[in-house]
């Protein structure tokens, strides 16, 4: 079974080549579309290094651009959109899909291991609290992978134009429809400084903020889950929570005022380090 993955890259150069290099691994049949979107860097050349890779570029950044690009030229079935800073390998690819051919499974996603290891410790207390909320147990954003088979494509026609894909797609499943599978960890680069954090927070904020006022079957923010469900029952996460809370204020006022890009480079920086 071919599998195509598709990958938007935006300025990802530094960390693309890792992405590329882990797909190869494991001999998995694989097709790989690299959309390369407003790059001015040589986030195309390096995916050209890969021989099989096929490399789309697009003048205007953008991810949902890139990804319904990618879309046109991809290949097969079962569709794997991939973050150009995640290192999964062909056999996870596999076992990831695999999990669509379970009867009304239309979506499959990894488990989530934020790293925070060289983060700051505001950045750690965030994490600690934001890895606890029951919505991860059931969701498909903030993996940085999310596979769908056919029937689970034709949910839609094109993604919309706006930051916050994965939420577009985890609102088009009902739970059932959606698996986690186990076997399969994304381990994904938290940033390493909170003023980094706040900008890819905001970003993520506004996004989904958009998506919701466009689609009422977006799943609905959940602000005080922090408490009720993280907090109150484990009074020791009390000084994780006031960085949790500080940090999740500084984003929701960034993103008022701003309409910037705010991606985290920190993180990326780890990575290429």
């Amino acid at each position: 079974m071919t599998v195509s993955v598709i990958i938007a890259a935006h300025n990802e150069s530094t960390v693309v080549g890792r992405c590329l290099s882990a797909l190869r691994e494991g001999g998995a049949d694989i097709d790989v579309t690299v959309v390369a979107n407003g790059c001015t860097d040589g986030t195309a050349e390096v995916a050209r290094g890969y021989p099989g890779t096929r490399v789309v570029e697009l003048a205007e950044a953008g991810k949902a651009g890139a990804l319904n690009a990618g879309d046109a030229v991809a290949a097969s079935f079962p569709r794997v959109y991939l973050d150009a800073d995640m290192a999964l390998t062909g056999t996870q690819i596999q076992v990831l899909v695999t999990a669509l051919d379970e009867p009304g499974v239309l979506a499959a996603t990894a488990v989530r291991r934020m790293v925070t290891r060289r983060s700051a410790l505001p950045v750690k207390g965030y994490y600690a609290v934001n890895n606890r909320l029951p919505l991860f147990r059931d969701a498909l954003f903030g993996r940085g992978v999310i596979a769908l088979s056919k029937e689970g494509r034709a949910r839609f026609e094109s993604f919309p134009g706006v930051v916050a894909d994965d939420l577009f797609l985890d609102s088009l499943f009902a739970r059932g429809e959606k698996r986690e599978v186990p076997a399969v960890v994304s381990r994904v680069a938290a940033p390493r400084r909170t003023r980094d954090l706040v900008r890819r927070l905001a970003r993520v904020r506004a996004g989904n903020r958009a998506l919701r006022a466009a689609s009422p079957a977006a799943r609905p923010a959940q602000n005080t889950s922090w408490l009720r469900d993280v907090t109150l029952r484990r009074p020791w996460l009390l000084p994780a929570a006031v960085c949790y809370v500080a940090i999740t204020a500084a984003a929701e006022l960034r993103a008022r005022r701003s309409t910037g890009w705010g991606r985290d480079e920190s993180s990326r920086e780890a990575v290429a380090g």
